[in-house]
């Protein structure tokens, strides 16, 4: 059966290197997070730069860099690697994203079992 409160988007969605926003949860502390896919592999992360605070994207859906190989943090240039989330350039040279479990279901892509929801959405605050 699939939990329809943890699914982030159906995996045809994204694109051979695409990228998409989340948000999953309620109130005012819902976890804000964003899909990539890096070849046939699919990571998660929470929205929020380890440099500054904010999140990634001035712009919606606009996650990765023009070639589409490195995530981009719009406001001050930090690229971060797709797999890993570590960021090999910028002001949190060094530093990573804070990583989402996900699972793909029956074509959708959610929230692994167990992930807790509010933990990580305290973090995308």
């Amino acid at each position: 059966m699939i939990d329809l409160e943890r699914i982030v988007c159906r995996d045809s969605e994204l694109g051979p290197e695409g990228a998409r926003a989340f948000t999953i949860g309620g109130g005012d502390w819902p976890l804000r997070g964003f899909v990539v896919r890096a070849g046939a592999q699919l990571r998660a992360y929470v929205n929020r730069c380890p440099h500054a605070g904010h999140p990634l994207n001035l712009l919606p859906e606009r996650f990765c860099t023009p070639d589409g190989t490195l995530i981009l943090c719009s406001s001050h240039g930090a690229l971060f690697e797709k797999l890993t989330g570590y960021c090999v350039a910028g002001p949190c040279a060094g530093r990573s994203l804070t990583p989402v479990p996900l699972e793909v279901v029956s074509g959708y892509v959610m929230l692994a079992d167990g992930v807790n929801i509010e933990a990580l959405a305290a973090l995308s605050e």
